[in-house]
């Protein structure tokens, strides 16, 4: 048997078993990644009057290809038929899957099931917020986003509320709104920005205490009270920065942390003159599958 022949043969058990099992038993190489836009921090000093902000959800990303639904990762998301066929066929969308504030973990577990529960995707919004190659300035990408969710006429379909501020004192007003009502902080986007993707200035995140994610490269075995579980893990960041975390988790993660591999979402303060976080905490794995 040649190579291609015994390829075709395997893809061809991997469909079937799949199908017979409800798994998904692709291997995760063969997902393309969706080119997304990336936020970075928020720094003082800029213009705020420049950018259009909405809240910070915290929700899980879903790129729409205009046929399919898919994590960040590349990966398909299990939604029912029922909801992607709501979407507009041949329109790439991108957005977050979104419960309520302050439901993050049920959320994930929703999305992540293959096999989706219909009475819990009703409970669920898809909150846009850009366009992916659409024309134009963000601002006008930003009013055809609310034209397409007023066609769709289906009020699971959202965009995310944009506002202008006049400045700096106007935006920290906002965020302690936001913040005391239970959200997690602002997103600013340049209003006269064009579409682009990877991590821009052009998208800004405000939080009290910043975010960032990090990839797994270690675990570091635990010691004392946590002798025989993970006790921490060695990170790398996509700037090639490597810490060790080591706070944050449960007795859960501890006993089943992170694969290696995946990514996890970590708060910090600042970062020391090396760009190494200072008092880092675990938030979250951030990679669906």
């Amino acid at each position: 048997m040649n190579t291609q022949t015994h390829r075709r043969g395997w893809l061809a058990f991997l469909a079937f078993a799949g199908a017979i099992t409800g798994l998904p038993l692709r291997a995760k190489a063969e997902a393309a990644q969706p080119k997304l836009l990336l936020a970075q921090d928020y720094k003082p000093g800029i213009d705020v009057a420049r950018y259009l902000v909405s809240e910070k959800l915290d929700g899980v990303r879903a790129y729409w290809d205009g046929v399919k639904l898919l994590f960040r990762s590349g990966q398909a998301i299990g939604a029912p038929a029922w909801f992607t066929d709501k979407l507009p066929k041949g329109q790439a969308l991108d957005g977050e899957l979104w419960l309520a504030r302050g439901k993050f973990d049920e959320l994930s577990g929703i999305a992540r099931k293959t096999l989706p529960v219909d009475a819990e995707w009703q409970r669920l919004s898809y909150v846009l917020f850009e366009l992916p190659g659409g024309a134009g300035t963000f601002a006008q990408r930003f009013e055809a986003l609310k034209g397409i969710v007023q066609r769709a006429n289906w009020p699971q379909l959202r965009v995310a509320d944009q506002l202008r501020v006049a400045n700096d004192k106007a935006l920290k007003l906002k965020l302690a709104e936001v913040v005391d009502s239970g959200g997690e902080g602002l997103m600013l986007h340049a209003a006269a920005a064009a579409y682009t993707t990877g991590r821009s200035s052009v998208l800004l995140k405000l939080k009290p205490v910043a975010d960032a994610d990090a990839r797994v490269i270690v675990h570091i075995a635990g010691k004392g009270k946590h002798q025989g579980r993970m006790g921490a893990l060695l990170l790398r960041t996509e700037d090639g920065i490597e810490f060790k975390l080591g706070t944050g988790f449960d007795d859960a993660t501890r006993s089943n942390p992170p694969p290696i591999g995946s990514t996890v979402t970590f708060s910090y303060r600042d970062k020391t003159p090396s760009g190494k976080p200072r008092f880092a905490s675990f938030l979250r794995v951030r990679e669906l599958p």
